[in-house]
């Protein structure tokens, strides 16, 4: 059996390229990939060529363990099936369907303790969507939302859309999705939203402000930024009222625009938080570690609407299709999976 791996060659460039894996080693497993899915966000940028060269890839993940530079792996979202294992390995892991933050590529060979478990009942398309969940999580977990409080929520695309369905089970005043594409914001709804609007109608929700039906666009608690875009950063700073806080999720790499920080941002007091899934907030770590989050994300996967998520799943060796997929900006294109025969 020939194995296969992506490459990120150059920008908006890639290829699949035929590598060796090998038997595993005494204390490892050897995994047969069934699904990855791709990371419009993250992903898109290292396409791109948006990131920072020089940047390390990932310092958390053994498998991401160089730069952004020219030619890469990168990927972090593949479940499948374990082949085989080595000497020093429980044997009944064979067979087990399992999830790694690996690249995009037909197998791979990892330890125990680099893989998730998944349920017998988890589809290899449902366990590759594990770390939108997680991240998801994260974000929450960072938001901290309170009783009562007008959340809004900047993007619509797959973590966003976990996120809503996460925030949905919150007892908030409202829950209101911002995104420019219809199907998202329709997808929004059904995740939970109270509302959903696009971003060209924000000032004058804004200018209504307080007390007004359009309060949580003028006076909202809480703001999760979420889009890829900066200047939804600028945005969610419109939306919110004094005393109020922006949770940034996105990673915009080396995009740049002007954010008004001279106004309502420094006067009203607003609070800008980084969520960042690498890490668990300095805040939280008395109780909360890698994995209580991951067991708390697992618990949640299975309650996502993946068949409403994924819109397209694209053969492992056509992979340059989804990429060019994602580049276009394909208003009916969420989560895009890679499948492995």
């Amino acid at each position: 059996m020939t194995d296969a791996a992506l490459y990120f060659t150059g920008p908006e460039t890639v290829e699949v390229r035929e590598t060796s894996v090998g038997p595993p080693e005494a204390d490892e497993l050897l995994v047969d990939t069934r699904a990855s899915a791709i990371s419009a966000g993250t992903e898109l940028l290292v396409y791109r060529d948006q990131t920072p060269g020089d940047l390390p890839a990932d310092e958390t993940l053994d498998a991401l363990d160089g730069d952004l530079s020219y030619p890469l792996q990168y990927g972090y979202a593949a479940s499948g099936v374990v082949r085989a294992v080595g000497a020093d390995v429980d044997p009944d892991w064979v067979g087990r369907s399992v999830f790694s933050f690996v690249p995009h590529q037909t197998s791979f060979r990892t330890t125990p303790d680099a893989v998730v478990a998944l349920a017998p009942e988890t589809t290899p398309a449902v366990g590759s969507l594990l770390p939108s969940v997680e991240t998801a999580t994260n974000i929450v977990l960072d938001a901290a939302p309170r009783l009562g409080e007008r959340v809004v929520v900047f993007g619509a695309g797959v973590i966003g859309l976990c996120v809503t369905r996460l925030l949905a089970g919150f007892p908030l005043e409202s829950l209101v999705v911002v995104d420019p594409v219809e199907r998202r914001r329709t997808l929004a709804a059904a995740f939970g939203a109270d509302r959903t609007t696009t971003p060209g109608t924000l000032d004058d929700a804004a200018d209504a402000g307080v007390g007004s039906s359009d309060a949580a666009l003028g006076d909202a608690d809480l703001a999760v930024e979420l889009s890829g875009q900066p200047s939804a950063l600028d945005d969610a700073i419109g939306v919110v009222g004094y005393d109020a806080r922006i949770v940034v999720g996105s990673w915009y790499g080396t995009k740049r625009e002007p954010i008004g920080l001279g106004g309502r941002f420094h006067r009203d007091r607003i609070d800008i938080v980084s969520s960042q899934v690498s890490t668990i907030s300095p805040e939280l770590r008395g109780r909360w570690d890698r994995e209580r989050r991951m067991d708390a994300a697992l618990e949640r996967l299975d309650r996502v609407p993946a068949d409403e998520l994924i819109t397209h799943r694209i053969p492992f060796e056509r992979a340059a299709e989804a990429y060019e997929l994602l580049d276009s900006e394909s208003e009916e294109a969420v989560q895009v999976i890679l499948e492995y025969s």
